[in-house]
């Protein structure tokens, strides 16, 4: 396993920049964004794709800080009922796919999207529970749409050889691992999770029975934290709709790693995924409102630093 960051939060540096920071405070990978709600600050899409002298001097760059990128990001809504949103959430998975092929990288992270509750309607409809009986037939509606774009979209990453890593979220119809699995068997194996477990804490899921049911499922992870404010979630409960920055009234925050919950527990997440054979690199995403994105990224590298494994198990010699 490495340590990674998705760099939005640095969109203030230039690329070298962002690489020479991470570099100094012990990141061995990056997962830049390539358009989407990440947008493209640090590796704009369409100035690499199917140019080799700009991958071969990206590649040099990289070399240079040691640093690998271990997902290409493009996070959008490719099932959104207006056909120019899909158009461009679509355009930009395909064209992500193609340039991870084509610079060796293997994982694209995104979201599953939001269709809407029918055919007539103009905006996505976020479903989450089943009656009245009309709620649970568009709930099913979205997943034929869903099955329908994906299938096809499993199928060409499939041919690049690239995996495409869903973090399950609000206000996506995968947000939750039954759903992801849902999605993976109706698919292909290509399609899997950017196991997030901030969007996990605060709908009640156990992190480390999630990473379990998944198993082999988890494509890449992103190292995020919540914590939950009793006392707000009493009054009001998880499904919160306050604004992120008005914190003193949430019921949950996203938090850097160690400040929802304590480095015992990262020790543990980073232990079972390695019981199921994940790898890869943990992408710290910062959207902590209470710290400032260099901070919190220091405090997070620190914590996962004395969690991760660098190394392969030995054999166990004690049970031979």
């Amino acid at each position: 396993m490495d340590i990674g960051v998705h760099t939005p939060p640095l969109a203030d540096e230039s690329l070298e920049g962002a690489l020479d920071y991470l570099s100094e405070i012990g990141v061995d990978a990056i997962e830049p964004g390539v358009g989407g709600y990440p947008g493209d600050a640090h590796l704009v899409r369409r100035d690499y794709l199917d140019d080799e002298d700009a991958q071969a001097e990206l590649h040099d760059l990289l070399d240079e800080y040691d640093m690998r990128v271990s997902a290409l990001a493009t996070h959008n809504n490719p099932l959104h009922p207006d056909d120019e949103q899909a158009e461009t959430a679509d355009t930009e998975l395909r064209e992500a796919i193609r340039l991870a092929d084509q610079f060796g990288v293997d994982t694209v992270t995104c979201f599953s999207g939001l269709p809407a509750g029918g055919p007539d309607d103009e905006v996505p409809n976020w479903i989450t529970a089943p009656w009245p009986s009309e709620h649970a037939d568009a709930h099913e509606y979205q997943w034929d749409v869903a099955i329908e774009y994906w299938a096809d979209l499993a199928a060409f990453a499939d041919d690049h050889g690239v995996d495409l890593a869903l973090e399950m979220h609000p206000n996506m119809l995968v947000y939750e691992p039954h759903g992801m699995a849902r999605l993976r068997e109706a698919t292909n194996e290509r399609v899997g999770a950017n196991f997030d477990p901030s969007h996990l804490y605060w709908q009640g899921i156990s992190i480390t029975d999630a990473i379990r049911y998944l198993d082999d499922a988890i494509h890449h992870f992103h190292a995020k934290d919540t914590r939950i404010y009793e006392e707000q979630a009493r009054e009001k409960g998880v499904l919160d709709t306050t604004d992120y920055d008005d914190e003193p009234n949430r019921s949950w925050l996203f938090r850097s790693v160690g400040y929802g919950h304590g480095e015992e527990h990262w020790k543990d997440v980073v232990s079972t995924l390695r019981m199921v054979g994940y790898d890869g690199a943990l992408s710290i995403e910062h959207e902590d409102s209470l710290t400032s994105s260099r901070e919190g990224l220091e405090k997070a590298v620190n914590l996962l630093e004395r969690a991760v494994f660098r190394e392969q198990p030995g054999e166990a010699y004690w049970a031979e």
